[in-house]
């Protein structure tokens, strides 16, 4: 028999040595001075989105587009995205993420700092809804990844997941006593970037599913 993996998704992941104790300090102190911006945050704390220009966090711009730049030498891409908008996430307990999407953007990702165990996993829908309509039983309980409706993260600090931004995801609400601490992030083309400034409009690169 011959088999043939079409339309396969890619999701990409790399750990990365920063000093998580410092991120996290800075970004909870940031927190204590600005009550932040409501996007899919759902009892959380979202930052403004300029975070890039912040001289703190310069460290880890510049592993973002290391790790940028390796995806795009595996996928033979040209090295036309450009770090678009970047922001920290604070989850308390309860805290969670709706699903969305980050239109406008080529590829979307987040870096975990503090990670406490049961503090919400990233969930990734299948972005191919028409197979979510008929799907054959299975016999046992473990499925082939072919036939997940979705699948979990599970957080660890000082990795980086990088995916598709048209890619649907949400993180689960966390059900630890202590704080889930991220800092996500787009990658856009330069020339998308251009337009924007000139036009001095907000980089607005979420589509959010509301609850109707």
């Amino acid at each position: 028999m011959i088999i043939e993996k079409f339309f396969p998704t890619l999701v990409y992941g790399k750990d990365i040595q920063l000093n998580n104790n410092q991120l996290a300090q800075d970004i909870v102190n940031w927190s204590n001075q600005d009550k932040g911006v409501s996007k899919t945050n759902v009892k959380g704390w979202h930052s403004t989105t300029d975070m890039g220009n912040k001289p703190e966090y310069q460290q880890l711009v510049t592993e973002l587009l290391r790790m940028q730049k390796e995806i795009y030498d595996h996928e033979h891409l040209d090295r036309h995205a450009r770090l678009g908008n970047m922001w920290a996430n604070i989850n308390p307990p309860g805290g969670m993420n709706r699903a969305h999407q980050h239109a406008k953007s080529l590829w979307s990702g987040v870096y975990c700092i503090k990670t406490p165990k049961n503090c919400g996993q990233l969930k990734i829908d299948d972005p191919r809804s028409v197979a979510c309509m008929t799907r054959p039983r299975q016999k046992d309980t473990k499925k082939p990844d072919r036939l997940w409706r979705e699948t979990h993260y599970e957080p660890i600090a000082g990795r980086c997941i990088m995916f598709p931004s048209w890619l649907m995801h949400a993180v689960d609400p966390n059900e630890s006593n202590d704080i889930r601490i991220s800092v996500s992030f787009n990658f856009m083309q330069q020339c998308l970037i251009g337009a924007l400034k000139a036009n001095k409009q907000p980089c607005k690169t979420h589509l959010f599913l509301e609850d109707n």
